[in-house]
């Protein structure tokens, strides 16, 4: 899959998008050095970023449609992977037992990764079709794609079964999905939601700490401020005290280097940022984010197949969503669900798969000349 390198690959090679996510992710390592300087977090995350790299350029300069056609094969992976989780390989880590421990590779997190092969398969399938809209059958087929891995992941971690929504949500948009299906859907999430709230919480599904932060967003008074309303009001605390330009070093009033905040350098990575960096910090990594989707959104413009197009809105789409989520839940208008914020919270597996599904959109660019 890996082909030779050639002096077009380099002219051809998308060098913004590829710094930007680098620039992102070394300045989401200085923030975890902020959170936490005294712990080892920022110099794990250098090796992954250095780590990721290496994935992401083997993808860049593979072809990426060979890939694609091997979907099918890398989605049994990902499925099994995630089934892997439910046995005594599984790891528990802050409650949730969404990790895998293996011989040489050692831990991770398998729903990071499972989301790559989705896309691809999705890609596949969707990206086969011609310009006619979407039958019934293939709204199925679809969705079943999606609920394979979603199903899987429920049972470990919420958070993380949610940014699996948008994926598919932007491949059926961009495969001219039918209006009243969609109106339809929406129908369905209005009553389905709420109703799968309540069984849940019935069941004991939603565990009482997930509707605690839940409830900490509805109605922020009737929630114990040092109980499950802790994370939100620190992470708002946090955010208030950076101002225009942060508190500049003075870690003896870090409220993340004090231990205030909890998982400052993972769930809370923006709230560290706002703390540091203040206002000004905040409002150029939106800029650097934005940035890098407008990147993602002009690479997908200029597929030369469906595919390839589809692959590349599937993960914008992802990112944003993620960014969105995130930050959401820092400023406490979302409730606290683990998600991380990618390129900047601490961790292999979010960092590698990162990197990995934006290797795909350079390979895609890149070969946008090619037949």
């Amino acid at each position: 899959m890996v082909a030779i390198i050639e002096k077009r690959d380099l002219r051809d090679f998308d060098w913004l998008t590829s710094l930007l996510a680098v620039a992102i992710a070394v300045f989401g390592i200085w923030q975890i050095y902020n959170a936490l300087p005294h712990a080892n977090f920022w110099s794990k995350q250098i090796i992954g970023l250095a780590i990721a790299l290496v994935a992401f350029f083997v993808v860049a300069f593979s072809d990426y449609r060979r890939i694609i056609d091997a979907a099918p094969f890398f989605y049994v992976v990902g499925l099994s992977l995630l089934l892997l989780v439910l046995t005594p390989l599984g790891v528990e880590v802050n409650g949730q037992k969404a990790w895998l421990w293996l011989p040489v590779i050692g831990q991770f997190q398998p729903s990071e990764f499972a989301k790559i092969p989705t896309v691809l398969m999705l890609a596949k399938y969707f990206g086969a079709r011609k310009g006619t809209a979407l039958t019934v059958r293939e709204l199925i087929i679809g969705t079943a794609i999606l609920m394979g891995p979603v199903i899987l992941i429920l049972i470990e971690d919420m958070g993380q079964a949610i940014t699996y929504l948008p994926i598919l949500a932007a491949v059926l948009f961009l495969s001219a999905v039918k209006i009243r299906y969609v109106v339809t859907a929406v129908l369905a999430a209005v009553i389905l939601i709420p109703s799968a709230y309540y069984i849940g919480v019935e069941t004991g599904f939603i565990k009482l700490y997930q509707q605690q932060r839940i409830m900490a967003i509805l109605d922020p008074e009737s929630v114990d401020p040092r109980g499950f309303g802790y994370h939100t009001v620190q992470s708002m605390i946090t955010v208030g005290k950076g101002g225009l330009a942060g508190i500049r070093g003075d870690s003896d009033t870090s409220q993340s280097v004090l231990r205030f905040l909890p998982e400052p350098h993972t769930d809370f990575i923006f709230a560290v940022t706002a703390e540091n960096t203040g206002f000004i910090g905040c409002i150029s990594l939106l800029l650097a984010y934005a940035l890098l989707l407008s990147r993602l959104i002009s690479g997908a413009r200029e597929a030369n197949e469906r595919s390839g197009m589809l692959v590349i809105m599937a993960i914008a789409t992802a990112l944003a969503f993620q960014i969105f989520m995130n930050i959401g839940m820092t400023l406490g208008i979302l409730p606290v669900i683990g998600v991380p914020l990618p390129l900047m919270s601490s961790g292999l597996s979010a960092i590698l798969a990162t990197f990995i599904a934006i290797g795909f959109v350079v390979s895609i660019r890149m070969r946008r000349f090619v037949n």
